[in-house]
């Protein structure tokens, strides 16, 4: 086959990567295959499978590092649950743009996102001694799970698409009247679908969470990218929604990575309620020897885990926080480059015969965001990914995030502009060598 990437040395690859089946490869297995095919041929792909920003870092937050570390913070131990600036300014963002209420206090720096979910799933985990698992609304980030599988806890999962509206509040019962889940997790925008959890939905979640005594773990590392709306403006709705509004058993995870293009430091906020943070568990004292949920997250896990967050690159956030807060930064509009992006490849895909997997949000077209998702007619995600490898075309597959649908997630970051013109050649070309057949 003559295709633009040797199909010989493609499968080679693959051969070496040692994963019995592609469509089940991780993201980073992914990143690995294609930078070794990358680097054998010398041909760039149009690389789609990892969530790397693709915009510079945000000065506000450079610049302030760069000040603390002149300032030597970098030979002192900063404090497991953070620096006061920041954990102030996290509270005063957190009611300038979601218009909720949290002591600093519950505002906890983590060394990313991750560190924060690893946290929260393991005192969660820890609260009831009768709660062993964590339910899912997929499609999400699939790298949650793998936490889990670390852990050695359990999960359940369902694919939320045909459980929207009204439909969400009967299959969260069926699942949380068993009696096992202990948290709820999900994204909002959702990685990698992009639908958006409206108020009604977030109720339904706030109110079943009361009702089971269950925390909500609330991953908002794409916080304030809906664009249909602009979230952009400190103290001044709409506000970025969440649960947060129905009900005090929760978490909410703020990275730094995507809305503020910080990845590389590694710093997210991990915000737990006033009400939770003071709740007592009697099996987390069997269990931890503390009762206090907020301190088994700080003096417990985080402590264990890394003794805290880069000094550095808390005082960055803070800065980042404050700006925001001021109204002097906005951070919302430096990240619409993303939608813009997404715009475009769509229509670049669909014209050649691909189709949206996850198309519409409560019946409406699906917002332009980090993410889009893409199936082709007769191809399974397994079969389309390893196809497109030989067109210098990489993503990952949607069952690698709990989506019941056939399809790839395809991230928009680190796709160049510049490139829009070759991924438009390829995709031609593949909708060529692969004509759909219709009846």
């Amino acid at each position: 086959m003559n295709t633009p990437i040797n199909y010989e040395l493609v499968e080679r690859k693959i051969e070496e990567l040692e994963v019995p089946e592609i469509g089940n490869a991780s993201i980073r297995e992914i990143v690995q295959l294609v930078s070794s095919i990358e680097a054998a041929t010398g041909q760039k792909y149009i690389r789609m499978e990892m969530g790397i920003p693709g915009l510079p870092p945000a000065q506000i937050g450079v610049e302030a590092e760069i000040e603390a570390l002149r300032n030597n913070v970098a030979s002192a131990y900063p404090r497991i649950d953070g620096i006061q600036p920041l954990k102030d300014e996290s509270s005063r963002f957190l009611k300038l743009f979601m218009n909720i209420d949290v002591k600093p206090e519950g505002c906890i720096p983590t060394v990313g996102s991750m560190e924060g979910s690893y946290a929260a799933f393991l005192v969660s985990g820890s609260c009831h001694k009768e709660r062993d698992t964590t339910l899912f609304i997929d499609p999400g980030f699939p790298v949650q799970k793998q936490q889990l599988l670390v852990m050695g806890q359990k999960y359940e999962t369902f694919d939320v698409f045909d459980f929207r509206g009204s439909k969400l509040r009967d299959k969260l019962e069926s699942y949380l009247s068993k009696g096992n889940i202990h948290c709820i997790v999900y994204s909002n925008p959702n990685n990698p679908a992009w639908i958006c959890f409206d108020d009604e939905e977030l109720r339904i979640i706030g109110e079943l969470a009361n009702k089971y005594d269950v925390v909500i773990i609330e991953d908002l590392a794409y916080f304030g990218m809906d664009f249909r709306s602009d979230l952009s403006k400190p103290g001044m709705p709409p506000y970025q929604v969440t649960v947060a509004r129905y009900t005090e058993n929760y978490i909410l995870m703020i990275s730094s990575s995507k809305v503020f293009s910080y990845a590389g430091q590694r710093i997210g906020m991990l915000v737990i309620s006033d009400a939770l943070y003071h709740r007592h568990f009697p099996y987390l004292g069997e269990r931890l020897k503390v009762h206090g949920f907020g301190n088994a997250i700080v003096h417990r896990v985080l402590y264990s885990l890394t003794s805290g967050t880069s000094h550095s690159a808390q005082y960055a956030l803070a800065a980042m926080f404050k700006g925001a807060n001021d109204g002097i930064f906005n951070f919302v509009g430096d990240v619409k480059e993303y939608g813009e992006k997404a715009k475009i490849m769509k229509q670049i895909f669909t014209e050649n015969g691909f189709t949206i997997v996850y198309d519409t949000d409560q019946g409406k077209p699906v917002g332009d965001g980090f993410y889009f998702t893409i199936g082709y007619p007769g191809m399974t995600g397994g079969e389309l990914l390893h196809k497109l490898l030989y067109y210098g075309i990489s993503a990952i597959s949607l069952g690698n995030t709990g989506s019941t649908k056939e399809g790839l997630r395809a991230c928009v970051s680190n796709v160049k502009r510049d490139q829009f013109e070759d991924l438009t050649i390829r995709v031609k070309q593949f909708n060529a060598d692969f004509p759909i057949i219709t009846e």
